[in-house]
């Protein structure tokens, strides 16, 4: 049977396009057939791809799995695609920090090779699943992989937000926005809202207001079992739901969103199986100098 992958580019760098070109040469010598979206194609050297298709939720069906080259952003964008088909996503960042990638680009050969080889493994991550309400009318529901955010959307105005769990109000108080994110979100919007990293085994939901004016607005940790809502004040203003900076909803005021585990994981190419903590170390540079690690029993 023919092996095929869904190839991801970011073609906005003309750099990434020659990368492309190099990996499309590469699957094809090992007899991997590669499809590319048809926004992407006009970008790439028609002999990178055997076939074109929609960024749509059938663009990853029947792939083996989705190569991304880019930063998370792009990855992000996959992560669409590949969860809509139950296809696994292999990230090779192009970009900077590049978090949720799972090679960097001095490994492109190296993870080219794992594949080839299918010398790799799955992992599955948690997702949210995401709905808004204007009183009993559903305004939209959404996913996302990292966060889904309730911001204001005037600069100039404060939010005023309830936050609920399970039921019952725990806090009221004005804000930039509230963010519920997974473990993998952790280490991204939330993390630079001030929000702890919660190691990706940990099942778990988080709760990190954003520049909030109140004594209790410290980020919480909630079971995965919990459903978190944000109220948007009836007296307050617009405000608008985001997921993963990627997929909006216009909330009017009085709105309410409702945050669940999703359905639905994303599944994540692993090439190697190095503690999570080795991964945080390197990709935010963290001082650890002095280590002696645990003494000889």
């Amino acid at each position: 049977m023919t092996r095929e992958i869904l190839l991801v580019v970011h073609t906005g760098r003309r750099s990434n396009v020659l990368v492309a070109q190099e990996v499309a040469a590469r699957f094809a010598a090992g007899g991997v057939h590669l499809r590319v979206l048809e926004d992407e194609a006009p970008d790439l050297d028609p002999s990178c791809f055997t076939q074109v298709v929609p960024a749509d939720d059938k663009a990853a069906e029947g792939a083996e799995l989705v190569f991304v080259l880019g930063g998370d952003g792009t990855l992000l964008r996959a992560a669409e695609l590949a969860r809509a088909a139950g296809v696994p996503v292999l990230g090779v960042n192009l970009g900077r920090v590049g978090f949720l990638a799972e090679a960097d680009s001095d490994a492109l050969y190296e993870a080219i090779r794992h594949v080839l080889d299918r010398d790799y493994e799955v992992e599955e991550r948690m997702t949210l699943d995401v709905t808004a309400f204007a009183g009993t009318e559903v305004l939209g529901s959404t996913w996302a992989l990292n966060e889904a955010g309730v911001e204001k959307s005037t600069r100039e105005r404060i939010l005023d937000v309830v936050v609920e769990v399970d039921g019952r109000p725990v806090s009221a108080f004005g804000c930039d926005g509230v963010l519920v994110a997974t473990p993998t979100g952790s280490t991204a919007y939330a993390f630079s809202a001030g929000g702890p990293v919660v190691w990706p085994d940990v099942q778990a939901l988080l709760v990190v207001p954003s520049n909030a004016h109140a004594l209790f607005a410290r980020p919480l940790v909630v079971s995965p079992a919990s459903v978190v809502a944000l109220e948007v004040d009836p007296e307050s203003y617009p405000a608008v739901l985001t997921a993963d900076g990627r997929r909006t909803i216009d909330l009017p005021p009085g709105a309410r969103v409702e945050v669940v585990e999703g359905s639905t994981p994303l599944r994540l190419v692993r090439l190697r199986q190095g503690p999570f903590t080795d991964r945080l170390v390197e990709k935010f540079e963290l001082p650890v100098q002095g280590w002696r690690g645990p003494s000889a029993r």
